[in-house]
């Protein structure tokens, strides 16, 4: 069992990092969070040249064909750089999706479009503030019509579609619940903007009324596809949160040793060095959860779920302590306009609900260390 990435692939994330470096700094960052762009339209098409939203697309459906060990590596640079683009959204909720469950008619449709970047997707869950479960699922699917309200949903206002989990039956279980693929520019559907506190990233709510839709996989198997969708989901998040870890506290370090105070470099006290090493050990814990989930996912092995909550919720610790942590290091400063360091922590709040709240995590995480020790 090997953990370590192939030369290939750490080329392949110096050239991400590179591309992202000079393409989308913090300046990239600030202007969206400062203007009503909704993503980096310039930083988008990049990413679409380079081939990343084709990862882990076959090559029959238009894709580079490589595996999500390579998603990994490209998903950690987008985290270091905060990059305010539709990637997660489309690539590791909507395309995943359609690689699980998808017709061959729908992967035909879909797939070359999203890999091209003519299209963006999106997953729409949640339905409010409480947490998505069969029993929560309200949006209706009949006669090949939705009907109800989504939100937030991810990249809503700029997605093309959406893959809508919608309930399919009267009861409140998991049978009850399937996933139906809709034009989000087509009638019945209406989005407005949500405020949220990381406005590098959109969120939107979505209502349908009577929009046409046709259905992802078979009805009542949609909470299955949808738990492998998470899954997979999770370790890519994951990743994005480890690079924004090692941002957060690649700046705090900067500062620490070129802020003086009584004479001397702040990194030079103790409860400075006192920060930044409990800052390495969590993003190194939570890098050794990711590298297990890369592997669980890149393998499909069947500790994939366990693997995945784990991954997740070590991953979504790091980043938020780094966050808090970065914004201390600098001080009275840190609380600042001026300073990035807010920039960091609004991502990291985003990061660490957009799948689901960490306390979710923490229940499937246990939930799946309990099925293994009953076996």
């Amino acid at each position: 069992m090997n953990f370590d990435f192939s030369d290939d692939q750490k080329l392949l994330k110096d050239q991400a990092n590179k591309f992202l470096t000079d393409k989308s700094s913090l300046k990239v960052v600030r202007h969206i969070l400062d203007t009503d762009e909704t993503y980096a339209r310039d930083v988008w098409k990049g990413i679409v040249e380079m081939g990343w939203t084709g990862t882990t697309i076959p090559e029959a459906y238009g894709g580079i064909g490589l595996g999500h060990l390579e998603l990994c590596m490209i998903a950690e640079e987008l985290g270091r750089s905060l990059a305010p683009v539709p990637f997660s959204s489309s690539v590791y909720l909507a395309t995943e999706a359609l690689l699980i469950a998808g017709s061959e008619e729908q992967k035909q449709k879909y797939l070359p479009a999203l890999a091209a970047g003519e299209m963006i997707g999106t997953l729409a869950l949640s339905e409010g503030t409480q947490a998505a479960t069969p029993k929560t699922m309200k949006v209706s699917f009949e006669g090949g019509m939705l009907k109800g309200t989504k939100m937030p949903v991810p990249d809503g206002d700029v997605a093309n579609f959406a893959i809508v989990v919608v309930k399919t039956g009267s009861g409140a279980d998991e049978k009850s619940v399937s996933l139906a693929i809709v034009d989000l520019a087509g009638p019945g559907v209406t989005h407005a903007p949500l405020k949220t506190l990381d406005p590098t990233r959109n969120l939107s709510t979505v209502t349908f009324d009577g929009a046409p839709a046709e259905l992802l996989g078979k009805q009542g198997e949609g909470w299955a596809v949808l738990q492998q969708v998470l899954d997979r989901a999770a370790v890519l998040v994951a990743f994005e949160q480890i690079g924004g870890a090692d941002a957060a506290l690649a700046a705090a370090k900067d500062y620490a040793m070129n802020r003086y105070a009584f004479g001397r470099p702040i990194a030079s006290f103790q409860a400075i060095k006192h920060k930044l090493a409990d800052m390495y050990i969590k993003n190194e814990l939570a890098r050794s959860n990711a590298y297990y989930g890369a592997w669980a996912l890149s393998t499909n092995a069947p500790d994939l779920p366990a693997a995945a909550a784990g991954s997740r919720v070590a991953a979504t610790e790091a980043f938020n302590y780094a966050a808090k942590e970065n914004i201390q290091t600098h001080g009275g400063m840190g609380f600042t306009w001026e300073f990035d360091c807010h920039l960091f922590y609004r991502r990291a709040k985003w990061l660490s609900l957009s799948l689901g709240s960490h306390l979710s995590w923490k229940d499937r995480l246990v939930s799946e260390l309990e099925k293994r020790n009953a076996a």
